[in-house]
Protein backbone atom coordinates (compact mmCIF):
# COMPACT_ATOMS: atom_id res chain seq x y z
CA UNK A 1 0.00 0.00 0.00
CA UNK A 2 1.29 3.46 -0.90
CA UNK A 3 1.06 6.60 1.15
CA UNK A 4 0.64 9.86 -0.75
CA UNK A 5 1.52 13.26 0.69
CA UNK A 6 0.25 16.59 -0.63
CA UNK A 7 2.01 19.92 -0.34
CA UNK A 8 0.65 23.31 -1.32
CA UNK A 9 2.76 25.91 -3.14
CA UNK A 10 2.22 29.36 -4.58
CA UNK A 11 4.22 30.01 -7.74
CA UNK A 12 4.45 32.94 -10.15
CA UNK A 13 5.49 33.60 -13.73
CA UNK A 14 5.51 36.60 -16.01
CA UNK A 15 4.66 34.32 -18.96
CA UNK A 16 1.55 32.24 -18.19
CA UNK A 17 -0.34 30.11 -15.69
CA UNK A 18 1.23 27.04 -17.29
CA UNK A 19 4.70 28.46 -16.67
CA UNK A 20 3.76 29.25 -13.07
CA UNK A 21 2.54 25.67 -12.61
CA UNK A 22 5.77 24.32 -14.09
CA UNK A 23 7.75 26.57 -11.73
CA UNK A 24 5.93 25.03 -8.75
CA UNK A 25 6.63 21.48 -9.96
CA UNK A 26 10.26 22.25 -10.81
CA UNK A 27 10.91 23.79 -7.41
CA UNK A 28 9.26 20.89 -5.58
CA UNK A 29 11.23 18.36 -7.67
CA UNK A 30 14.49 19.79 -6.32
CA UNK A 31 13.83 18.09 -2.96
CA UNK A 32 10.92 15.69 -3.55
CA UNK A 33 10.99 12.44 -5.49
CA UNK A 34 8.11 10.50 -7.01
CA UNK A 35 5.85 13.48 -7.80
CA UNK A 36 2.67 12.03 -9.28
CA UNK A 37 0.46 15.01 -10.14
CA UNK A 38 -0.31 18.65 -9.62
CA UNK A 39 -3.73 20.13 -8.98
CA UNK A 40 -4.10 23.85 -9.56
CA UNK A 41 -6.61 25.11 -7.04
CA UNK A 42 -6.61 28.85 -7.80
CA UNK A 43 -5.45 31.20 -10.53
CA UNK A 44 -4.61 34.86 -9.99
CA UNK A 45 -3.26 37.53 -12.32
CA UNK A 46 -1.69 40.83 -11.32
CA UNK A 47 -2.52 43.81 -13.52
CA UNK A 48 -0.61 47.05 -14.03
CA UNK A 49 -1.62 49.77 -16.48
CA UNK A 50 -4.32 47.55 -17.96
CA UNK A 51 -1.97 44.63 -18.71
CA UNK A 52 -1.32 41.33 -16.95
CA UNK A 53 2.20 41.45 -15.54
CA UNK A 54 2.30 38.28 -13.39
CA UNK A 55 0.42 35.00 -13.20
CA UNK A 56 0.09 33.13 -9.90
CA UNK A 57 -1.17 29.62 -9.16
CA UNK A 58 -1.98 27.88 -5.91
CA UNK A 59 -0.76 24.37 -6.70
CA UNK A 60 -1.21 21.16 -4.72
CA UNK A 61 1.52 18.65 -5.54
CA UNK A 62 1.16 15.01 -4.57
CA UNK A 63 3.92 12.46 -4.24
CA UNK A 64 4.38 8.92 -2.98
CA UNK A 65 6.05 8.58 0.41
CA UNK A 66 8.56 5.71 0.61
CA UNK A 67 9.97 4.08 3.74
Amino acid sequence: MSVVKIIELLAESTESWEAATQAAVSEAAKTIEHIKNVYVQDFKAFVEDGKIVRYRVNAKISFVVHD
